[in-house]
């Protein structure tokens, strides 16, 4: 039998992750499967057969199973015990705290998966060492957390880091970029910075400057080879980052800025926006580092296996 392990999952719109890690951050295992879509009860069952998986692989029975960490696109409620805000939409209204305790017979905790990023980034990633971490998720939707010490920092709310529903700062109303009122949200208001900042986003700006639809690589991919267009849509992309972290720093002057999802492959970005949030930032000298996630995709299951070896 192993000791000081730590047992994570990761609930993703398209798949469900299982991973085992050391002490010293090593996969033990990891095992996925694909997430039934829009099938709340299935979505349990997954669950419980990957963690069963688990179970009978490290050798861990009984009053000897691990407790689970689980990272989530959406958030508890403190007030109801329900699940909000879930882009995947069959978890929003539901205990799946209450339901995964039971399925699991074991205790668990539940987690934004940006939170669980921004942990996985400050206890062994790219941050590690960072006092202060904000985590950030660039992907289908945009989502952040924040990692003080290494703890995911939740707030009286438990939405602590919900930064992707604030109206992008600074809007510039009266040029050609056209900000105001901003792109409809999913959550019923408009301007929302994950509306500008998601890889969807980034592709319909593009689409409404140069009459081309083309996906998120796709307009980076001409960016690179020279098309104008393109680089003007990256450029208008960054200046909106810029603002957006800007904010952040103000606020919270986190010692660094993780990003994870697709558009955080973009090397570009770690060039580009610190030289412009300067602009926006109220010091003399802006020295937040802006980085890549270290672990990429496997933030969110290492951060969720993180979450029991915090106070």
């Amino acid at each position: 039998m192993q000791a000081d392990l730590h047992l994570g999952v990761d609930l993703g719109g398209t798949k469900i992750e299982v991973a085992a890690l050391d002490a010293r951050g090593r996969f033990v295992l990891r095992e996925r499967r694909a997430t039934p879509q829009g099938d709340y009860a299935g979505t349990l069952r997954v669950m419980a057969e990957l963690v069963a998986l688990a179970d009978a692989r490290l050798g861990r029975t009984g009053t000897d199973a691990l407790p689970v960490g689980v990272a989530i696109p959406g958030s508890l409620s403190p007030t109801s015990g329900l699940i909000r805000n879930a882009n995947s939409t069959a978890l929003n209204g539901r205990p799946l705290l209450r339901d995964l305790e039971q399925a699991l017979a074991r205790p668990v905790r539940v987690r934004n998966d940006a939170n669980c990023l921004a942990v996985s980034e400050a206890v062994d990633g790219a941050g590690q060492g960072a006092r202060v971490l904000f985590g950030v998720i660039l992907g289908t939707g945009v989502g952040a957390g924040i990692a003080i010490d290494g703890v995911d920092w939740l707030g009286a709310n438990a939405i602590g880091g919900e930064w992707s529903h604030n109206p992008l700062p600074w809007p510039h109303a009266h040029t050609a970029w056209g900000e105001l009122p901003g792109p409809r949200c999913w959550c019923g208001k408009s301007g929302c910075i994950e509306t500008w900042l998601s890889g969807p986003g980034f592709a319909a700006d593009h689409a409404a400057h140069s009459g081309q639809t083309l996906t998120a690589p796709a307009v980076i991919a001409a960016m690179r080879a020279g098309e104008a267009t393109a680089r003007a849509s990256f450029i208008r992309y960054c200046d909106r980052l810029a603002r957006g972290l800007a904010v952040i720093i103000n606020i919270l002057d986190p010692d660094a800025i993780v990003l994870g999802g697709g558009m955080s492959n973009v090397v570009e970005l770690y060039t580009e926006v610190p030289l412009r949030w300067g602009a926006w930032v109220f010091s003399d000298r802006a020295r937040t580092r802006l980085l890549p996630a270290l672990h990429g995709d496997s933030s969110g299951v290492r951060g969720a296996a993180w979450l029991w070896s915090q106070r």
